[in-house]
């Protein structure tokens, strides 16, 4: 399955979960993850500068009016599905659309490895605090 799934907090507390408004009439779906433009919600993409975490639910959403649950901490660690070995403080790259996003080689350095893994195990990834969302950024 594709997407990134909350495994843990590197400082062992509770994600931090906040409804946010769409900016786009758009999908997500639960495992995406996210950024923050103008204070909204919108689809995360390689290079985005405001990353914020995982979409907790699949919703259709509407420019400014629904809401998303996200997990928004910076110390979150996710789980990805990816047939490749990885190093601990290795940096990907975020990868594909609503419902298949995934990573990929590294260019844009999105995310960091946060523990070592085999081709066989899933990656555990967090948003590279360089691209995540700040806690002083207004949200809607």
């Amino acid at each position: 399955m594709a997407g990134f799934k909350f495994r843990f907090r590197e400082s062992g507390g509770a994600p931090t979960i906040l409804d946010i408004l769409f900016k786009d009439a758009e999908t997500l779906t639960k495992g995406d993850i996210a950024n923050l433009e103008t204070g909204e919600l919108d689809l995360g993409a390689t290079n985005d500068d405001a990353l914020i975490g995982v979409v907790l639910e699949t919703k259709l959403g509407v420019d400014s009016t629904n809401r998303a649950k996200v997990i928004t901490d910076e110390d979150a660690v996710y789980g990805v599905t990816d047939a490749n070995a990885r190093l601990a403080g290795a940096t990907l790259d975020l990868s594909g659309a609503t419902g298949a996003q995934t990573v990929a080689t590294s260019s844009n350095k999105d995310l960091l490895v946060a523990r070592e893994s085999s081709a066989t195990e899933e990656t555990l990834v967090r948003i590279n605090p360089n691209k995540h969302w700040s806690a002083g950024t207004a949200i809607q």
